[in-house]
């Protein structure tokens, strides 16, 4: 399998993403084996996603924002219906009714 390099700004969103999750845990007063332990992964990975490395899976990234009380933040963020571009497309895009 031939991986491709991370684009500068993925790179860069990672880092700031990671530093946002560990402030949020440093401002509840928790230590990271605390959230690593609620969010059900180890310290040395949590660290990773702090410090910002994208190979951090998904579902790591999804406990950790759980755990620090983050997860629907996150999930509201990339709500298609909560922008400008998703709610002048939906009547666009979307059928009047569903059809069963």
């Amino acid at each position: 399998m031939v991986t491709r390099p991370l684009p500068v700004q993925t790179k860069q969103a990672a880092v700031v993403l990671g530093g946002h999750l560990a402030t949020w845990r440093k401002l509840q007063g928790l230590t990271a084996e605390q959230v690593a332990q609620r969010a059900g992964t180890t310290r040395q990975t949590l660290g990773k996603l702090e410090r910002g490395d994208a190979s951090v899976g998904m579902a790591v990234l999804l406990n950790v924002a759980r755990a620090l009380g983050q997860l629907s933040v996150l999930i509201d963020a990339l709500d298609p219906y909560n922008s400008a571009v998703g709610l002048a497309r939906v009547d666009e895009i979307l059928p009047k009714r569903v059809r069963q």
